[in-house]
């Protein structure tokens, strides 16, 4: 198994997500660091010709570390989102496969042997309880009332398709908190930015030193494309992960009504009439 898949399979898929961010961050610093030294070919003019740039215009890149700091105290906890944002993402990735919501061999040997009467209630209840899964939840409600009429059935499987649903949707909140706070941390820096800037203006400060205008607009701009930079990958995976959450319920749903179908008063009742009927056919 590739060692990717079992980092992301752990039973602590949090933790590692924030590893991973921390490693993503220093590594993408890292890179933009990296500046490539200067070469001369033939057909370059020489040095002495090429005229120095005026002083500070500087013609090296930033780093992202050096991006960071001039966006001021504000970039802290847009940071912080990022990284929260991609743990959350990788841990939602993880628990909502269709795999660890809706095991298909499991669903379809159970169904097979509610159809075949080959379960007791006990049988069952302990098979939904073995596997542990969401959908296991959802049908370990309904074998509970087993034998009753299909509207307490039905009734106790909306119950628990709620508390299943609400655990699907574990962390989403989070997910739309980022994408709604993010903008708005962006938003207070470009309006710290500008403040300075005019205030640099107001007291004479900026007048002959643009690098001091520069500086206060550059904090506002930075902070702005910050939190847009975050809020917008997160308002994505948000509204995947919702579509993502109704698709499995819908489905969900569906075999919760097979299995009412099959352990309801009716099915029973139609159960115990066909059986004498099957035994004088074979006799």
């Amino acid at each position: 198994m590739h060692p990717l898949h079992l980092l992301l399979a752990g039973r602590r898929p949090v933790v590692w997500g924030a590893l991973l961010a921390v490693c993503l961050l220093l590594g993408v610093d890292f890179c933009h660091g990296q500046t490539p030294a200067a070469q001369t070919t033939p057909e370059s003019p020489p040095a002495a010709s090429v005229s120095s740039p005026p002083p500070g215009l500087g013609t090296q890149q930033r780093s992202l570390l050096e991006v960071i700091r001039s966006g001021g105290v504000l970039m802290v906890p847009i940071l912080g989102c990022s990284v929260l944002m991609l743990v959350f993402v990788l841990e939602r990735l993880v628990s909502l496969r269709r795999g660890n919501v809706i095991p298909r061999p499991f669903v379809k040997r159970f169904l097979l042997q509610l159809e075949q009467g080959q379960l007791t209630p006990e049988e069952a209840l302990e098979l939904c309880r073995q596997n542990r899964s969401p959908v296991a939840e959802l049908f370990a409600a309904a074998v509970r009332k087993w034998g009753r009429p299909s509207v307490e059935v039905e009734q106790a499987l909306i119950d628990a398709g709620e508390r299943v649903t609400n655990h699907l949707r574990k962390y989403l909140r989070v997910l739309n908190a980022v994408a709604t706070v993010c903008p708005l941390l962006g938003l207070l820096g470009t309006v710290m930015g500008m403040i300075e800037a005019f205030q640099s203006i107001a007291t004479n400060m900026a007048l002959g030193r643009p690098e001091l205008l520069a500086e206060g607009i550059s904090k506002a701009l930075v902070t702005t494309a910050a939190g847009l930079s975050v809020a917008i990958p997160a308002l994505i995976a948000y509204l995947y992960f919702v579509s993502r959450v109704d698709r499995l319920v819908m489905e969900m749903d569906a075999l919760g009504q097979e299995v009412v179908e099959l352990v309801a008063a009716e099915a029973q009742r139609d159960t115990a009439r066909t059986a004498p009927k099957r035994k004088n056919k074979a006799a």
